[in-house]
Order: structure tokens, then sequence, then C-alpha cells
């Protein structure tokens, strides 16, 4: 099993942050642009990713109270993640993204991970920054 966990600060309320992240259907402006997710009946989902040009059976769950969204792969077992929100101080927000692979087959590497998990929390920053900036104009 493979693990990856990327932050970031966001200046926004947690409940923001949250309900921007949690949005089924606006999960493409922040996930990796070549992932693209289908929502079924909630909490099954589809996702197609580009690079392998497939698309995986996948859940996707969203916990209010806990400020913390999770999912994986539905049938294969081979792959999960979590998104959790905190509040700190002064109103601004931490976002972490872990992720884990049980199939190494899955898992695209260390850099690639990498580089997917600070775009997606930079993108995701971005459209927090777009709502809560459209709520106070």
């Amino acid at each position: 099993m493979t693990e990856y966990e990327r932050s970031r600060t966001m200046p926004a309320q947690p409940e923001h942050v949250f309900d921007q992240a949690a949005q089924v259907d606006q999960l493409e402006t922040w996930l990796p642009e070549a992932l693209h997710v289908d929502a079924g009946e909630l909490p099954a989902v589809t996702v197609h990713e580009d690079r392998t040009d497939e698309d995986t059976p996948a859940l996707f769950r969203a916990r209010p109270d806990q400020m913390r969204l999770e999912w994986g792969t539905r049938d294969q077992g081979s792959y999960t993640g979590w998104l959790q929100v905190a509040g700190i101080d002064s109103g601004a927000s931490e976002v972490t993204v872990h992720l884990s692979f049980f199939d190494d087959s899955h898992d695209p590497g260390e850099g690639a991970v990498r580089d997917a998990l600070d775009t997606s929390l930079q993108r995701l920053e971005e459209q927090v920054r777009l709502r809560v900036d459209n709520a106070a104009g």
C-alpha cells in the first residue's frame, strides 16, 4: 500500500470550503483535469480517467457533520481517498487530501500524485475564492 497526503490553507470559512468541495456536479472544477465524475445514484459514481480512457465504478460520500469527503473504487478496492476541512484562526481553513493505493497498478507515482494533489488544492482554493467573492459582491 502506498499513501500520499497534501494540505493547503485557504482564506475562507471551513463551511464554505467544504460546501464547494462537496458539490458532486462541480467536482471537475477542482479535481485533476484528467478525471471526470459522473454521479449516479449516490454514493455510486463513475470516474473516467483520460490517461487510461477507462471508466471505473466508485463511491463518493460527503459527511457534512465531519466536514469530510470520502471516495474509492467500488469493485476492486484498489484505491481510496479522503478530504478533510478544518477551521483555523481568523476564518481560514486547512484542507488535507489523503490518497491510499492498495494496488500498485493504480498508483501513478509520487511525483504525479504530488503534482495532482497540489494542483487540485490550488483549483479548489480558486473555486472557493470565486464563490466567496461572488457572495460578498
